[in-house]
């Protein structure tokens, strides 16, 4: 997690009305060298102010359209938007590793900005470069040995990484052969690495940060997950286990090695939800039952208990299309299933969130108006009137009431490093040409 200065008192003590009529403003003012991306799991008063809405390498992917200066339709645009060129300047209202992708998959063109640099994700920060080092280098050594007098296992270990991991460690990937993956594509790219072993050669898969997708998109390849697959926990190599909590007869026959992650607001969800729900209603015809709808992130005991699963996409498009008068219990982020809640009730959808916990992703939350306010004065040049005792910098002069003009200046912009650039980049254009191929969406 990066360290993130505490705002000026002003921006905290603003009422939510006056935050949102200021932002308002300032977008009005940044006009078109402007735009706002709102992940589907912030809260309302954010979303309401994004240009556009998805899931993390969607609005990655917006945002390259835009850096190769494609035509854009804003779903939300600013009132009085002013003709201010071409954009310059992305808020990325999500967590870091998005803005890393959004900023590589940009090229650098754009300014790519996060609100709160204190917004990271826990699932990504649980795989870090050198403990995968660690990891790649004991689990082929366990290989080799394995093969016997050759010492040299006949095999391939193919890399995949979840989107939901930092730069370096999709540079780490595409340098060694590997692939980033979604939860839409994670299947398709699965095939691929699977068919990667040349003649006589076994393939073996790490899949990096999330267990619980890879596991499930295994067992969606007809993978036996209790015989095939292992975890290795990082934790536990750093404390002497030296294949992570794994044993060499494990390694040497599964064909799915686990990264010990997982996302702490799927985590959340457990198969007794699940049973629940089928105890109470059972004695209702199947038409009348409610429908189990679950991420991929979820653990494999709750996925085979759900009647469907999905990525956030396809979880949004299953509840605008389902018919009226059914029933569904979501299994992902609560400000994401409160407003399908919302929308759905119009027609006649009944949804509800599968747990009654308070299942919300605490780092995303952290993005709120008043950092994007904070955010936005300074691309406006706009900040408070020092005090004369503690000014040391003379600032232009403003009225009694309005703030001071200064310099417009960036802050909180995210940039990958050339080099971990260049790898990475490996990782993301090969997933999206087996998407591309297979006819799959990233998002």
């Amino acid at each position: 997690m990066l360290w993130q200065p505490s705002l000026p008192e002003k921006y905290l003590s603003m009422s939510s009305a006056d935050l949102c009529a200021s932002i308002t403003a300032r977008r009005a003012t940044l006009g078109t060298s402007l735009v706002i991306l709102g992940h589907h799991y912030q809260t309302d008063e954010v979303i309401r102010h994004a240009d556009f809405t998805g899931d993390s390498l969607k609005l990655s992917q917006l945002a390259a359209e835009i850096a190769n200066g494609d035509a854009i339709t804003r779903q939300n645009p600013a009132p009085n938007l002013s003709d201010a060129g071409p954009v310059q300047y992305v808020i990325f209202c999500g967590v870091h590793f998005m803005a890393e992708t959004a900023d590589m998959l940009t090229g650098g063109q754009l300014a790519v900005i996060l609100p709160d640099l204190s917004a990271g994700c826990s699932m990504a920060d649980m795989a870090s470069y050198d403990d995968t080092l660690v990891a790649w280098e004991t689990i082929h050594s366990c290989l080799n040995v394995a093969a016997g007098p050759t010492g040299k296992w006949a095999g391939r270990v193919i890399p995949i990484t979840y989107v939901n991991s930092s730069a370096a460690i999709k540079a780490f990937v595409g340098q060694n052969g590997g692939a980033c993956c979604t939860s839409s594509n994670a299947a398709a790219v699965f095939k691929w690495a699977m068919s990667q072993g040349g003649p006589g050669e076994e393939v073996k898969i790490l899949f990096l940060p999330d267990q619980h997708l890879g596991r499930n998109t295994a067992a969606a390849f007809g993978i036996d997950v209790s015989r095939h697959s292992c975890v290795y926990d990082p934790r536990l190599a750093r404390r002497g286990e030296e294949l992570g909590g794994a044993t060499q007869e494990q390694i040497i026959e599964s064909k799915v090695i686990l990264w010990a992650g997982h996302c702490s607001v799927h985590k959340l969800f457990r198969p007794e939800h699940c049973e629940q729900i089928r105890a109470a209603e059972a004695s209702l015809p199947s038409t009348e039952r409610t429908q189990i709808l679950v991420h991929p992130e979820c653990s494999k005991e709750v996925v085979d208990l759900a009647d469907l699963t999905g990525s956030t996409e396809f979880i949004i498009q299953t509840i605008n299309k389902a018919p009226a008068g059914s029933k569904w219990s979501v299994g992902t982020e609560v400000h994401l299933v409160n407003r399908l809640a919302n929308v759905a009730k119009a027609k006649g959808v009944s949804v509800r969130i599968l747990s009654d916990c308070q299942c919300l992703c605490t780092t995303m939350f952290r993005i709120d108006e008043p950092h994007i306010l904070w955010v936005l004065d300074n691309l406006c040049g706009v900040f408070e009137k020092p005090s004369s005792a503690l000014s040391q910098t003379p600032m232009p002069l403003a009225a009694p009431h309005e703030p001071a003009r200064g310099r417009a200046k960036i802050v909180n912009q995210v940039s990958v490093l050339p080099e971990v650039r260049a790898g990475a980049m490996l990782a993301l254009q090969r997933m999206l040409q087996l998407s591309n191929r297979a006819g799959v969406a990233v998002e």
